[in-house]
């Protein structure tokens, strides 16, 4: 093999790994990462074999005993849309000759040095919108929605604090639920008559690993076993550290103010859900980070999923309601695809994120912490039904309609 020829694929196996490292880090999901990186060895004449898990990437190129394999340690962490979106179009176009591997390896670092999409300040805001939107989702009356939009901003600056600070990232969560379990006790008493079990839902929703749970399930269901696994437990854990801070600052606000009574939300007008439907999708766009041309795609994805899933639970149950609600997003989220060329993700995974059953896992864990066991174990199966039924509805829409081949892409290049 000549020089040049050395000196190229070296090039791409440089570019293969960068990459297969940012779409890792930005939120691929396990099947699509693998099937996108071998599309790439593929057109760029590399044998390449992958193996994608939540916290690393294993990637081998050659065959025989001159085959060499690389390990890629990798934090897991938050959905990135906006960057999803630059990096599939960076393989895309790297992939089908219109940049060279240099150029892709450049580009990639640039999109890594990139600044925030959003401000800090809107970020934070869009924790409280969310938290706020979601009281309004459970039912929750005016007080509700306040005290969930204040859990929800205290838990935006939680969030800003912990992007700088490697130990307080590691106790996000139960630190975060720790906050809003005591503010809600508090705003009970001093603010109230409120549920405080609304309120301290609303104000955890956005760190609910609802929807780390359902793509467990459906990586499961795709025999992606290890990753699905290893993404199940993760889950798990985070549901039981949110469970625990929940309590411990429920408690300590319990015995700070005294127990505020149990009330039932005084329901708000039906035109506040509506408002709450519109900006729902935009704060999830925001948090997960979606580039502002894309902020359309995401609102119609949110609408479109909560109305079918409500409309579906009311005539055939929750959990083939949550079926439908998937279908119909992720029919949407590829064509979408098909249309535009961007990543289905971009609108499906806000979409889902309305539909995952986080509510339900944090009433099961409640339930169980105050020794309730026969209605907490009947929570957790009904939200593991939910993201099956999640799960099975990513698969069904995919098979209806699949997303752009990425073999498709270099025809239509």
């Amino acid at each position: 093999m000549s020089e040049a020829a050395v000196a190229s694929e070296e090039e791409a196996r440089a570019f293969t790994l960068s990459l297969g490292r940012a779409l890792h880090a930005a939120g691929y999901p396990a099947h699509r990462l693998e099937e996108a990186l071998g599309e790439v060895c593929h057109r760029l004449a590399l044998a390449g074999q992958f193996f994608s898990t939540p916290t690393a990437l294993f990637a081998s190129f050659g065959t025989g005993a001159g085959q060499r394999t690389y390990h890629l340690r990798i934090e897991p962490g938050g959905v990135d849309l906006g960057r999803v979106a630059r990096l599939d179009a960076v393989r895309s176009s790297v992939a089908h000759g219109v940049q060279s591997p240099t150029e892709g390896l450049d580009e990639i670092r640039r999109i890594d040095e990139a600044p925030p999409a959003y401000p800090a300040w809107l970020d934070t805001l869009c924790f409280a919108v969310a938290s706020a939107a979601a009281a309004r989702f459970f039912g929750g009356g005016g007080p509700e929605v306040g005290a969930g939009a204040l859990i929800g901003l205290l838990i935006g600056f939680i969030a800003r604090l912990a992007s700088g600070s490697v130990a307080l990232e590691r106790l996000f969560e139960p630190v975060a639920a720790a906050v809003a379990g005591f503010v809600a006790a508090l705003a009970a008493v001093h603010l109230g008559p409120l549920s405080t079990y609304v309120a301290t839902l609303a104000g955890l929703i956005v760190l609910v690993p609802g929807y780390t749970l359902t793509v467990a399930i459906a990586e499961l269901a795709m025999r992606h076993l290890v990753s699905g696994t290893a993404r199940f437990a993760g889950a798990a854990v985070t549901f039981l550290a949110i469970g625990f801070g929940a309590a411990a600052g429920g408690t300590l606000g319990a015995r700070l103010v005294g127990i505020a009574p149990a009330v039932l939300p005084k329901p708000l007008p039906e035109w506040t859900l509506l408002v709450a439907l519109l900006l729902a999708p935009l704060a999830f766009s925001v948090l997960l980070r979606a580039a502002p041309r894309d902020a359309p795609a995401v609102l119609v994805a949110g609408v479109l999923a909560f109305s079918v899933a409500r409309g579906g639970g009311l005539l055939l149950g929750s959990g083939l309601g949550a079926f439908l609600g998937a279908v119909g997003v992720t029919l949407f989220g590829n064509a979408f695809n098909r249309l535009t060329r961007r990543p289905p993700l971009v609108p499906v995974v806000p979409g889902i994120l309305l539909l995952v059953p986080g509510s339900v896992g944090f009433r099961s864990l409640s339930s169980l912490m105050t020794h309730d066991t026969v209605i907490g174990l009947e929570a957790a199966f009904e939200m593991i039904l939910i993201a099956i039924s999640l799960a099975m509805g990513l698969l069904f829409a995919n098979a209806l309609l699949p997303p752009r081949p990425f073999a498709a892409e270099a025809r239509s290049a």
